[in-house]
């Protein structure tokens, strides 16, 4: 599953994928019937990365891709209006160490409302990039290098004699 670039914004219902970043955001499309293109400003918004999204566990946190996972391989998915203790023996299948007082009913209803916008995408089948992982190893070598040199006390650059007209 291949959730890169796939965000949720505060307030916003649905899902939104990231088209190209500005200097103040993100412009976005949804990634339903319509196709709704947005400008977000992150000084405004508040974007989530599904693959970052994390629910919280009883001893470690789960991974919001793992459990999709778990609820494509379920025998069957509850609709989102469902009762919510039939929603609630649903997500013990699929999480059972969740944190039953930390995560609400309507993180439940919302989960599943994104499963149901993801299940019938390609990106929902496809392996995820493996490019960041090999990316994020040799970036950890130069940030030791460059600690050193930070200690050092550093010149003042001097300024250039303005020129006279």
């Amino acid at each position: 599953m291949n959730l890169q670039g796939i965000v949720a914004i505060s307030g916003k219902p649905g899902l939104w994928k990231a088209l190209a970043q500005n200097k103040t955001g993100y412009v976005l499309e949804s990634l339903d019937a319509q196709k709704t293109k947005l400008v977000v400003n992150l000084s405004t918004a508040k974007l989530a990365a599904l693959n970052e999204i994390t629910i919280f566990g009883l001893e470690d946190d789960i991974k919001l891709i793992d459990v999709f996972e778990r609820m494509k391989t379920a025998a069957s998915v509850p609709a989102v209006k469902d009762d919510g203790k039939k929603l609630r023996e649903f997500f013990y299948e699929v999480a059972a160490d969740h944190d039953d007082e930390k995560v609400y009913s309507s993180d439940i209803k919302k989960i599943l409302s994104w499963f149901y916008i993801l299940k019938d995408m390609p990106l929902f089948t496809e392996a995820p990039a493996a490019a960041p992982v090999a990316e994020e190893a040799p970036a950890a070598e130069p940030v030791k290098e460059e600690a050193p040199a930070a200690e050092a006390p550093k010149a003042k650059a001097k300024k250039a004699p303005a020129k006279k007209a």
